[in-house]
């Protein structure tokens, strides 16, 4: 096991639209590419984009069928929030919120093609 990747597995309606989404958007770069799966990396996070017809997509046997959303994220941290705000809406990037402000920072969720959750966030001055 390689401990400087972290990997997170996101269901995905569309894989092709996936890739383009986490490439074009926000700088990942595509590694295995098919069909029904694919993966794109960033830094030392590995997103494995598992569409309908890919083995992560089986139905469990009770028959609950994976399927993309829900709230789980990954986090990616910025120097510049509202640049970055500006830049995804520039490109006709969908936000699920307006910007949260707390103690730690400040954050925006965007959607991916298939709603998974993407967390921009700015760490507060120290």
């Amino acid at each position: 096991m390689n401990d400087d990747t972290v990997n997170v597995r996101y269901m995905v309606n569309d894989v092709a639209a996936a890739v383009d989404f986490y490439t074009t958007h926000f700088g990942f770069q595509t590694g295995i590419r098919s069909p029904a799966f694919a993966d794109v990396t960033l830094g030392n996070l590995r997103l494995l984009l598992s569409g309908p017809d890919s083995s992560a997509g089986r139905p469990m046997p009770d028959g609950a069928q994976p399927e993309p959303g829900g709230w789980n994220r990954i986090h990616l941290i910025t120097a510049d929030l509202d640049g970055e705000i500006t830049r995804l809406e520039g490109e006709g990037v969908p936000f699920r919120n307006d910007v949260v402000s707390g103690p730690g920072g400040r954050q925006i969720l965007v959607a991916d093609p298939s709603g998974n959750l993407i967390e921009l966030f700015q760490p507060a001055a120290p």
